[in-house]
C-alpha cells in the first residue's frame, strides 16, 4: 500500500465514523444489483452500512462525509466547529474513486454522502454535486446515490443535485423551532422548510413532465431527546412534513451524548425504546390512518407508552370501539385492531366477499391473531367483552426486552 492509499484509508476511517450519527440512510426506490460470476458479495467494513428497501431487501451503501470540518456550531453535533475531534477532508476525486472501487467489487450498491459546511454552503453543495455528476456522467455509475443537501445553499445547486441523485434529504434537526434556536442558532427553520418545499415542487414537476429528478424522493431526520420536545410535538412535526412536502420518510435518531458536550444538552441519552416507539407511531401516521393527536393520546403527558406499541396502547384506551366484526367492519376500523397489519386487512376484505371468516381464516391471513382476538368478532368467535378484562394489557404486552414492530 503506497502513501496515498494510506492517507485515503485514514480519511475513510475518520469520515465513515463521523457519518454514523446520520440515521437517514435508506434506499427505497433503488434497484438491486446481482453479483457477477466470481464477484464478492456485500460485506461490512469502513464506511459500509446496511439499509433496507420497502420490500425488505437489505442493501449496502458507502456512507461517508465529504468532510467533518464545519462552520456551524450546533450543540448536539460531534462535528461542530468547537468540537475537539480529528478532522479530515476527501477530495471529489477520492470519493468517486472509493465509490467505484467498492461498487465494482460488489461491496456496495450505492453511496450515501453528507458533509460538514466548509467555506460556504454553496461551495460545499457544489462539491457534493460534483461527486454525483462525475459518477453518473463520467463513469456511467448505475448505483444508488443519496445526497444530504444543504438548505442554505442556492436553489440552483439543490436542483442540480436532484438531476444526479436518487434521493435528496435535508435534516430538520430538531422537532421544534424553539429547540432549533436553542441548540443550533445558526440554522433557520424557515430556510429548511423553503428548501424542502422547493425540492417537493421540482419532484412534482419532474413527474408531470416525465423526467428524472430525485426519483426516490426526499427524507429528513430529527434528533430525539436533545431538547424538551415531547413525542406529541415530534409526531405533529412529522405529520406536517408528510403533509406539506410529501416526504418518503422521517427518521428518528435518539440523542447520543458526545464528548465535551455543551452544558445545555442532557447528560444521558433517552431510552432507545423511545426511538423505536416513534418509528412505530410514524408507521401509524403513514399507513394506518391515525392522526398525531390520536397516537399521542395513547400515552401520558404527550409521551408514548414505552412498554407497549402505540397501536395496542390506543386500542386499550379506546376499548369502546371494539370488538369489530371482520366480516362487516370498515377497513379504517380493522386497521386499528392490534395484530392486524395493512396487508392482512386487505386480504380479509377480499376473502370475506366469498365466505364468512372464522378464527382459523384469520390465523392463516395474519400472524398476529393472539393480539387481535380480544378485539375481533368472527363467524365462530364473539368475545364476551374481553376488552373489559383488567389484565388484558399484561396478557397482550410482549416481555419488556422485546422491541419488535407491531403488525
Amino acid at each position: 500500500m503506497n502513501i496515498m492509499d494510506i492517507l485515503v484509508a485514514k480519511k475513510l476511517r475518520i469520515l465513515a465514523d463521523a457519518a454514523k450519527y446520520d440515521a437517514s440512510c435508506s434506499s427505497s426506490g433503488s434497484k438491486g444489483r446481482k453479483a457477477g460470476e466470481g464477484a464478492i458479495g456485500s460485506t461490512t467494513g469502513s464506511g459500509i452500512c446496511h439499509s433496507y428497501t420497502p420490500d425488505g431487501r437489505c442493501i449496502s451503501l458507502l456512507k461517508i462525509l465529504l468532510t467533518n470540518y464545519c462552520l456551524f456550531d450546533c450543540a448536539y453535533c460531534i462535528n461542530r466547529r468547537s468540537s475537539n475531534v480529528q478532522r479530515a477532508r476527501f477530495t471529489v476525486e477520492e470519493v468517486v474513486s472509493l465509490t467505484l472501487g467498492f461498487y465494482k467489487r460488489n461491496y456496495i450498491e450505492g453511496l450515501f454522502l453528507s458533509s460538514g459546511i466548509i467555506k460556504t454552503p454553496d461551495h460545499t453543495m457544489e462539491e457534493l454535486v460534483r461527486v454525483a455528476r462525475s459518477l453518473r456522467r463520467d463513469h456511467g455509475f448505475a448505483g444508488y446515490i443519496h445526497l444530504k443537501t444543504i438548505p442554505e445553499a442556492s436553489p440552483w445547486l439543490i436542483e442540480q443535485a436532484g438531476l444526479w441523485a436518487d434521493r435528496l434529504s435535508i435534516n430538520v434537526e430538531l422537532p421544534t423551532v424553539l429547540g432549533l434556536k436553542a441548540l443550533a442558532p445558526e440554522k433557520d427553520g424557515g430556510t429548511i422548510a423553503a428548501a424542502m418545499g422547493q425540492m417537493n415542487e421540482r419532484m412534482i414537476e419532474a413527474k408531470e413532465e416525465k423526467r428524472r429528478f430525485a426519483p426516490a424522493g426526499q427524507s429528513t431526520q430529527m434528533i430525539v431527546g436533545a431538547d424538551a420536545a415531547t413525542d406529541e410535538m415530534v409526531l405533529n412535526t412529522s405529520a406536517s412534513l408528510y403533509g406539506n412536502f410529501r416526504l418518503r420518510r422521517v427518521y428518528y435518531s435518539a440523542f447520543s451524548p458526545i464528548p465535551e458536550a455543551s452544558s445545555v444538552l442532557p447528560v444521558k441519552a433517552p431510552p432507545l425504546r423511545r426511538e423505536n416507539r416513534l418509528y412505530q407511531a410514524d408507521w401509524l401516521l403513514r399507513y394506518y390512518g391515525f392522526s398525531a393527536p390520536e397516537i399521542a393520546s395513547s400515552g401520558e403527558g404527550g409521551m408514548l407508552d414505552l412498554d407497549i406499541d402505540p397501536k395496542l396502547a390506543w386500542a386499550l384506551k379506546n376499548r369502546d370501539r371494539f370488538p369489530v366484526d371482520v366480516n362487516t367492519g370498515e377497513r379504517e376500523l380493522l386497521l386499528r385492531v392490534p395484530g392486524l397489519g395493512a396487508r392482512a386487512v386487505d386480504k380479509i376484505i377480499v376473502a370475506r366477499r366469498h365466505t364468512a371468516l372464522g378464527l382459523d381464516d384469520i390465523r392463516r391471513l395474519s400472524p398476529g391473531l393472539k393480539r387481535a382476538r380480544p378485539f375481533l368478532i368472527t363467524r365462530d368467535h364473539s368475545p364476551a367483552r374481553l376488552t373489559d378484562r383488567l389484565d388484558l394489557r399484561e396478557r397482550l404486552a410482549p416481555p419488556p426486552t422485546q422491541l419488535g414492530l407491531f403488525e
